[in-house]
């Protein structure tokens, strides 16, 4: 009897238009979670993706109908000429290319409200006014014309998603926006023809402001979608291929796995394959992070993208297109930031529940007063006052003041913090994970011990950079430009000869020099006192490189990658602010402990491949730990996405600071607690000022509707609410960070 196999579940990722706020990405995943087959729906509202798991084959139709339903749209990504999926830099560039429009849409937006709202309140503030203290009417049919494009032009996103909320019976922030402001616009013009106070000011203030607030959202976004683009981009563009003994250059789109390439010195690995001829150190550091160049021959893997540091090679290609490492790295930073929960607003949260407590408040007011005999005019003003004191003002300037206030602190410390939603998770943070190279560490080899036997250290030394200075090998650049700083200039060495992983040979002023391991001088017999000083060094995590002089041995030189003279006083600063620290390396453990003891970390990830980074912070996650991760190689971009808070070291990949969340500029991790110390600072000024917002509305809304504020008193303590909004972000221009 056939038994039939359970379908697979299936993944796949769209974009989604028309979401607004974090209550939209959560309508979105409730529309589609309820579709026959879906397990899952993740909404990247930061990224408008959705990613559904859905068991068996996906009803894109289905799906799509269901989002419009909710009144989003989803977009289906195009195949690449494969028919796969476009997962890479075409439909990145496109989606980059998108967020940037809507960077700049939103700018013009802000800058064309700023401009019409600034002469708009200077008239209903400060113009002139007749005997009974009213404008003159072209100064009042003035502010109509001023305002009526920032209500319906500049800001008719707010509208238009308010409307969307509406008709599928919801409520978020822009549905406080439009009733506010419709309410203001729509009470005015009819006090523009009755004679009234009017209120447009008040409308284009609030726009603006809100307009301004969307900008930098958007900015933020555009940031963080780039993070996939910078790692496309650094693979090679072309490939020398050998085709019936003939080399060819072609685009690296056209490889196919088979193809025979050629790879000179310098040049970069154009994609994964296996090396057929040559032996090369191979520069991996964008991939691993590890500075020193892995020694390959025939039948060794190569990588796309790393560099061929010195010999030339012949490689098989293997994989080509998606199936590269450096594209299941992109993967892997997208997947990650896909699998972050959507940014949180406390405002969107309960607007949910305070938008349709308002209106109802207002028309309970605009009834009671009717009933108790008013007229219709005096019972719209105590209404339309309800309306205006609940619209969000201070509630939209609440996290942009403190956020361009916070990252504007942070800047000028060399601090870069990318948005309120870093902000917001830097707050719970308790374990900080530092990669080790270029992070700890300076991420270049030099030389750190001289032993000599026989000789001087200086004449050792000497005569081994004689002979490595004519070696491209990072290890004998070291030694050589030690040499140099120490000795002074170099004798030049004659019948240079290298073996690749091994060492190099030379005459040096009449004598046999030889450089690398001890099987590659051929000695009859080690000093033991130079054994012993070889494990010694190699137990402090140092690179040991053995000196010969004419058939006897000479001495040895201690290469590493030395710490930073400031990473001590990083980890005591952040274990200042109440954090584990835990260091993870691909080193092998004695190296990482030594490191690890110097500088005071608490815990050691050692030797921990490159693609298990990110599997290594899930892990610390599962314990219930809040991760941030420090880092600044290729190979860490996905575990900075997927970390709850990710830090890039500036000095190192572009792609690790655009997957990160803060950039520390200079390369110093001392920053490191800064920038988690003033992204506390900035989030506790937020909630201060959300706190403050939302009580002055709920003290201000009965007032208004007993009558006690009418409606220009109502915008002026609005006005008011928001200057103590601003007042008070303004504080953390102040910040000074923690002493070590």
């Amino acid at each position: 009897m056939k038994t039939e196999r359970a379908p697979e579940e299936q993944r796949q990722t769209f974009a989604v238009k028309g979401m607004t706020c974090a209550s939209c990405a959560r309508r979105v995943e409730r529309a589609l979670a309820k579709q026959p087959g879906v397990d899952e729906a993740s909404v990247n509202f930061p990224l408008e993706r959705v990613t559904v798991a859905a068991t068996g084959t996906i009803d894109v139709t289905r799906l799509q109908k269901a989002v419009e339903d909710a009144g989003y749209e989803l977009v289906v990504p195009e195949p690449d000429r494969g028919g796969h999926e476009a997962h890479e830099g075409h439909d990145h560039g496109i989606a980059i290319g998108a967020d940037e429009e809507r960077t700049r849409v939103a700018f013009r937006q802000f800058i064309s409200a700023a401009i019409l709202t600034v002469p708009a309140v200077y008239l209903a503030t400060f113009g002139p006014t007749d005997q009974m203290m009213k404008a003159p009417e072209w100064s009042r049919w003035t502010q109509f014309a001023l305002i009526l494009p920032v209500e319906f032009w500049a800001g008719r996103r707010f509208l238009v998603s308010a409307w969307k909320q509406a008709i599928h019976r919801a409520a978020n922030m822009d549905t406080l926006v439009a009733v506010g402001t419709l309410s203001a616009v729509g009470y005015s013009i009819y006090a523009l023809f009755f004679g009234s106070d009017l209120y447009f000011e008040t409308a284009g203030v609030i726009m603006t402001f809100l307009l301004l607030g969307k900008y930098f959202e958007h900015r933020s976004k555009s940031r963080a979608s780039s993070a996939i683009k910078s790692l496309m981009e650094m693979g090679a563009k072309t490939a020398i291929v050998v085709r019936d003994g003939t080399e060819v250059e072609v685009p690296v789109e056209e490889l196919q796995p088979g193809d025979l390439m050629r790879v000179r010195p310098g040049a970069k690995i154009p994609t994964d394959g296996v090396i057929k001829e040559g032996h090369s150190s191979v520069d991996e550091s964008m991939l691993t992070g590890e500075s020193v160049p892995v020694d390959k021959g025939p039948g060794d893997e190569v990588y796309g993208a790393t560099i061929n540091a010195s010999g030339a090679m012949l490689v098989e290609a293997t994989r080509v297109g998606s199936e590269t490492a450096l594209a299941q790295i992109a993967r892997l930073v997208e997947d990650a930031q896909n699998r972050k929960a959507p940014i949180e607003h406390l405002v969107d949260r309960v607007a949910g529940i305070f938008v349709p407590v308002v209106i109802g408040i207002a028309a309970v007011t605009l009834t009671g007063w009717l009933l108790t005999g008013h007229s219709v005019e005096d019972a719209l003003i105590a209404a339309v006052a309800v309306l205006i004191i609940a619209c969000p003002c201070a509630m939209g300037l609440a996290t942009p003041a403190a956020v361009m206030v916070g990252t504007g602190r942070g800047a000028q410390l060399g601090i870069l913090i990318k948005g309120g939603d870093v902000l917001e998770r830097s707050g719970s943070i308790d374990t900080v994970v530092l990669d080790k190279t270029g992070t700890i560490t300076r991420g270049e080899m030099s030389v750190t011990d001289v032993v000599a036997h026989g000789t001087s250290e200086d004449d050792l030394l000497r005569m081994a950079g004689a002979v490595e200075s004519l070696s491209e090998h990072p290890i004998a650049r070291s030694i050589a430009e030690a040499a140099a700083g120490r000795t002074g200039a170099l004798p030049p060495a004659q019948g240079f000869a290298s073996t690749t992983g091994s060492g190099v040979r030379g005459t040096v002023e009449g004598s046999e020099v030889a450089v690398g391991r001890p099987s590659f001088l051929e000695l009859p017999e080690l000093p033991e006192e130079l054994v012993e000083a070889s494990a010694r060094l190699e137990s402090l995590g140092r690179t040991v490189v053995w000196v010969g002089r004419d058939g006897k041995a000479a001495g040895l030189v201690a290469v590493a990658d030395t710490v930073k003279p400031t990473a001590r006083a990083a980890i005591s600063r952040l274990h200042q602010l109440g954090l584990e620290t835990v260091m993870i390396t691909g080193d092998n453990r004695t190296t990482a402990e030594a490191i690890a003891g110097e500088v005071g970390i608490d815990r050691v990830l050692a030797e921990v491949l490159p693609e298990d980074k990110v599997e290594q912070i899930a892990l610390l996650q599962s314990e219930g730990k809040k991760v941030a991760m420090i880092g600044d190689g290729i190979n860490d971009a996905p575990a900075l996405a997927r970390a709850d808070l990710g830090v890039a070291v500036g000095t190192g990949a572009e792609v690790a600071i655009e997957a990160a969340d803060l950039t520390l500029v200079g390369g110093d991790p001392v920053l490191a607690a800064a920038a988690i110390e003033l992204s506390r600072k900035t989030l506790r000024v937020i909630k201060e000022n959300l706190i403050w917002a939302f009580g002055y509305n709920v003290a201000a809304i009965p007032l208004a509707a007993l009558g006690l504020l009418n409606p220009m008193i109502a915008a002026a303590a609005m006005a008011f609410s928001s200057v103590s909004v601003v007042a008070n972000a303004l504080r953390l221009r102040r910040f000074r960070p923690i002493s070590s």
